[in-house]
């Protein structure tokens, strides 16, 4: 393994991250539900693809940038909401803004996470998006969105695909809970004390009787572009970008909330064939090297969203870790772009990829 100081890619970050955590801290970032068989899935749905390179195109001036609902980044990989990241690092949601600032994207905020808005909007200048879990008081769903907006986010991302929790059994395993002392600011400011926090309390925070018509009560009071994110099939795909929706991602939730889920990438083209140009697409899961970056953007996403790897290279390095973790991936990316023909993230499409043989 590379020296501690320059793991080389998304994989020794990880080895080095278990070192550095304790067992449930691990596991909490690190596990999914049931048998974990969406987590290895999302993973190994990159497998099922192989790249088509395209020869004697000029690539002598190759570039990673795109726009994201108008924004303009470095690459199309934006950090992914992640509860509890004071648990990683002390630094935790404030390191993960710093570095994807300096990496020159975005990142979003857990509704769970262990640093308020205003925190986050002050430790770094990047974009920043607002994770939502809808909680069942609307008035107090409606205070977490104040505190987003004046804090400068710029789009929520409403996940829908936890109305109640998966069956994580590493945290039943470990005991896991959040460690007394932090607190998840952004419902303690709302709330006052919410006392030992494990998953499944919190969870009960996150209210089960949404329906799609209650996105125009979001829209009402967001004030910003809305993302849905954890969709899976075309005909949800459909309905989010009928009820106004700017974006979805495609995702299950990591692997952590329905085991022998569909991977988020065998997902991606027909929901990407459902929506066309009516909303962007973006995908998370998975994603460990710059070539599945490159799979997922050429199947129809607009950009990816990275969650277990800023984690590593948070608990690793905090702030230099994140930004160390996008800097190897835009990298990879970057060259993948320069063997394929592509000069830019938008060249690349359908031709550039073709089902891997069945062995």
């Amino acid at each position: 393994m590379s020296d501690v100081g320059n793991p080389l890619n998304v994989w020794e970050y990880e080895r080095l991250a278990e070192d550095r955590l304790d067992e449930a801290s691990f596991g909490y970032f690190a596990g999914g539900a049931g048998d974990e068989h969406t987590v290895r899935a999302n993973v190994e749905a990159f497998d099922g693809w192989r790249l088509r390179p395209r020869v004697l195109v000029d690539v002598a001036d190759v570039t990673t940038a795109t726009t994201v609902l108008g924004t303009e980044l470095s690459m199309p990989i934006v950090a992914a909401p992640v509860a509890y990241q004071r648990m990683a690092h002390p630094d935790g949601e404030l390191a993960v803004a710093r570095g994807a600032a300096a990496a020159g994207t975005l990142m979003c905020l857990s509704s769970f996470a262990t640093s308020t808005p205003a925190d986050v909007g002050g430790a770094a200048e990047g974009g920043r998006w607002f994770q939502l879990y809808w909680h069942p008081d609307r008035e107090v769903t409606k205070e977490m969105l104040g505190q987003a907006r004046a804090a400068g986010f710029t789009a929520v991302v409403l996940t829908v695909d936890l109305p109640v929790l998966g069956p994580r059994e590493r945290d039943l395993r470990t005991g896991f809970a959040l460690h007394p002392d932090y607190r998840m600011e952004v419902y303690a400011s709302a709330l006052g004390d919410l006392g030992v926090v494990t998953p499944a309390s919190a969870a009960k925070l996150v209210d089960p009787r949404l329906a799609w018509r209650d996105l125009e009560w979001l829209h009402e009071h967001a004030g910003v572009p809305v993302i849905a994110k954890g969709i899976l099939t075309a005909e949800d795909a459909v309905l989010a970008a009928e009820h106004g929706c700017d974006a979805v991602v495609v995702s299950n939730h990591g692997g952590r909330q329905l085991d022998r889920a569909v991977a988020s990438l065998d997902a991606l083209p027909e929901v990407a064939d459902a929506v066309g140009d009516r909303v962007e697409v973006l995908i998370d899961g998975g994603i460990r090297r710059g070539t599945d970056v490159a799979i997922a953007l050429a199947l129809g996403a607009r950009a990816v969203l990275l969650g277990r790897p800023v984690i590593w290279g948070l608990a690793v390095r905090g702030a230099e870790g994140v930004e160390h973790v996008f800097q190897l991936l835009r990298e990879e990316l970057l060259l993948a772009l320069a063997l394929l023909g592509c000069p830019a993230p938008d060249a690349l499409g359908r031709s550039h990829v073709a089902p891997a043989p069945r062995g």
